[in-house]
């Protein structure tokens, strides 16, 4: 190639002006990969913070990650602009501090407009999400544009200084969500986790913008002051949990003129009721419908049971007290959960009731065929159940595992027009022969929603025996149990659930306010 043509070629020089001096090439990647590492932590912490208010599903998951990406792109955008505007050195410690500080604002924000927004509208879980992620990510994203600017000195290395870059950012958020998800969530709470992280980020920044730039005394003075304010505020924020274990916000509440009633909460919404003096004390009547119908096997006498989800242990503890001679097995996926039944509920394991932390479904596929008289299905909540829970191949393995006679028992929660409950009932149809659902007739009816429990069987089942066991059970004589037709109607032409179609998110109804 000719000088004249290698002339040609080249690119036109930069516009004249302060020359742009770069860091070193070390400092540049650690900016970027700590920067965007911090936006990963804060999008996978912020599905926990705001879960005990609006609670997890697909929903806000997608409001998390929406807002979190929408973040990336605006502080990227201006993180360029500022670039061209502004020397780089001058406001790259700024955009860390101001990181830091806003995140160590997000717990309190959170927490305080959560407890006023509180519901699963649209505009709740995008509010939330975004006061949880937004700004913070916003600003931190800006780094990243900036420290490219820096470090384009040499025009002819544009392409592999800004692919060498943005890697390492890449690689920052991929290294952050694995910590958060594997360690930072399984060792610390999220207070703790968001405390340390704005603190880092903040002293950080201001390492930065004191080396790049230096600041006079007053200035690194009164950002002491607001970095001090804003942690005092962080530690500060009202706890919604008593437990903040791996999958969920958990709260215990004593009950007024009852000492021995303790009430648990995951996500704000009631999922046990435990007599921690009398654990064969039945209160919520899904639990009374449950034990009901475990009273159709073999009554009085053994019974082997396995159970998908533990919560308050209170129907395994009914049955092993009950039941002495039987064997229950229990998979909870959330140990923190069992610690603090164990701490806090007066629950005891032995070696008629043995609790497992793992996955219900492994659990139940690990099961012999034909080991149990009862599988009691109880790990769905009011805001969204785990999908591969609610699939016909999921019961076709508790059909497996159940004796000839056995019963299954899966409680469900959902509200009108009961989409998801309607499917699940109708995909217990299309496995068991025989299928009956007990709740109360305004639920029945489609006119409210709560609790409805389903009590399947391949052997004939009495709805005039399970309404008369059901009857002394419960106090209130409100319980009511659909026979085989009325229950068909209920499901009606509901959709199957299966592992290859489960849209259980869509499917579910929560109200505004719950519980």
């Amino acid at each position: 190639m000719s000088s004249a043509t290698q002339e040609e070629t080249k690119p036109p020089p930069p516009a004249e002006g302060a020359p742009v001096v770069p860091i070193p090439s070390l400092a540049a990647a650690l900016l970027v990969f700590v920067a965007s590492g911090a936006v990963l932590i804060l999008e996978n912490i912020a599905v926990r913070l705001v879960a005990p208010y609006i609670g997890i599903n697909l929903q806000v998951n997608s409001a998390v990650i929406g807002t979190a990406l929408a973040s990336i792109a605006l502080g990227t955008w201006i993180g360029g602009r500022v670039a061209d505007r502004v020397p780089p050195r001058a406001v790259i410690g700024w955009m860390l501090m101001l990181g830091g500080v806003t995140t160590l604002l997000v717990l309190p924000v959170v927490r305080a407009v959560g407890n006023v927004v509180k519901g699963t509208s649209p505009v709740a879980v995008i509010t939330l999400a975004a006061l949880a992620v937004i700004v913070p990510a916003a600003l931190l994203s800006t780094v990243t544009p900036l420290v490219v600017k820096l470090q384009l000195h040499d025009l002819y290395r544009t392409g592999s200084t800004v692919g060498r870059l943005s890697s390492l950012g890449t690689l920052g958020g991929i290294l952050a969500t694995f910590v958060t998800g594997f360690v930072l969530v399984a060792s610390l709470r999220t207070s703790v986790i968001l405390l340390v992280l704005g603190i880092l980020l903040a002293v950080g920044g201001l390492v930065c913008q004191v080396l790049l730039r230096g600041r006079s005394a007053k200035a690194v003075a009164a950002f002491t002051v607001l970095g001090v304010l804003t942690t005092g505020l962080t530690l500060g924020a009202p706890q919604p949990c008593d437990a903040e274990t791996t999958y969920s916000c958990a709260k215990i509440e004593s009950v007024p003129g009852d000492p021995s009633l303790r009430i648990l909460k995951t996500s704000n919404a009631e999922i046990s009721h435990v007599d921690v003096k009398d654990p064969t004390n039945l209160h919520m009547g899904y639990v009374q419908a449950v034990v009901a119908a475990s009273d159709l096997v073999n009554p009085g006498g053994r019974l082997d049971g396995f159970h998908i989800g533990g919560g308050g242990m209170t129907v395994p503890t009914y049955l092993e007290r009950t039941r002495p001679d039987g064997d229950q097995l229990v998979y909870e996926i959330d140990g923190g959960l069992t610690q603090l039944a164990k701490d806090r509920l007066a629950f005891k394991e032995s070696d008629r009731l043995r609790v497992v932390t793992g996955d219900g479904r492994q659990g139940l596929q690990k099961q012999p065929t034909d080991s149990r008289d009862l599988v009691v299905e109880d790990a769905f909540g009011s805001h969204s159940p785990p999908w591969h829970l609610t699939t016909a191949e999921l019961i076709r393995h508790a059909q497996r595992v159940l004796k000839p006679g056995g019963v299954y028992t899966l409680n469900m929660i959902d509200f009108p027009p009961a989409d998801f409950a309607r499917s699940e009932v109708a995909t217990l149809r299309s496995v068991f022969k025989h299928v009956l659902i007990v709740s109360y007739d305004t639920i029945l009816d489609g006119k409210e929603g709560g609790n409805v429990v389903a009590v399947a069987s391949d052997r004939p089942l009495s709805a005039s025996e399970l309404q008369r066991r059901v009857a002394d059970r419960d106090p209130s004589k409100k319980l009511k149990v659909a026979g085989e037709q009325r229950t068909a109607h209920y499901a009606g032409d509901a959709q199957v659930l299966t592992d290859d179609y489960a849209p259980v998110d869509q499917l579910i109804t929560v109200p505004l306010q719950y519980w």
